[in-house]
């Protein structure tokens, strides 16, 4: 292949997660309300962690567990029952903490251990969504010729990751701001209301609805 070829293929690629990425959805909630809630270092953290779970899945996608999936569907269906199960918790939790009177702001070293905790509900929030590994399975097949170099899959994959952690970095700057920050710190429970309602149906869905 050329390089030419292998930059239209590149293009292709990125220019599709990118649609996919701006699309709101729940990394963009999650990102959206530490934003607000937390600040700038943990909306960034819970930023990188989506971003690993991208690459993750994007990895998972190129070699083929799509069709994994087909040869076993049990594991698709195990994936979304997980995922829909970790989902709900979430915002059962985030549902719960909108009850509770806004705690005062937090110690450094409790502001460290909540950056640890952003990173990994970013990476968790992103690998519970069992319609990731289906889509990027999908975006490969339609973009990808057959008989791709693993080199050009794997700087496909990391294009998709330097998308969405770009991507997720610029909401988390800019809803970090103070402007947008002091409207939303005082609407803080109804938002966290609003997310874990969110959470919690789509986690339900995903976890009763037949695999199809």
């Amino acid at each position: 292949m050329t390089l030419v070829q292998d930059l239209s293929i590149i293009g292709a690629v990125s220019a599709l997660w990118l649609v996919a990425m701006v699309v709101p959805g729940l990394d963009f909630l999650l990102v959206t309300r530490l934003a607000m809630m937390r600040g700038r270092a943990a909306a960034l953290r819970a930023a990188f962690g989506i971003a690993l779970g991208v690459a993750l899945w994007g990895l998972a996608g190129f070699f083929g567990i799509h069709a994994l999936f087909v040869a076993s569907p049990w594991l698709y269906r195990a994936l979304k029952i997980g995922g829909g199960l970790y989902l709900f918790v979430v915002g059962v939790r985030l549902y719960r903490a909108s009850w509770q009177p806004q705690s005062p702001a937090p110690a450094p070293a409790d502001l460290d251990r909540r950056d640890v905790r952003a990173f990994r509900m970013g990476l968790l929030t992103n690998l519970a969504n069992p319609k990731a590994p289906v889509f990027v399975s999908s975006l490969f097949a339609a973009a990808l010729p057959q008989h791709v170099p693993v080199g050009l899959g794997l700087t496909c994959v990391a294009a998709m990751w330097a998308i969405a952690a770009g991507w997720f970095s610029v909401v988390a700057l800019m809803l970090s701001l103070r402007r947008f920050a002091g409207p939303f710190s005082r609407a803080r429970h109804w938002i966290d209301r609003v997310a874990g309602m969110t959470f919690m149906g789509i986690g339900a869905r995903l976890a009763t609805e037949r695999a199809g």
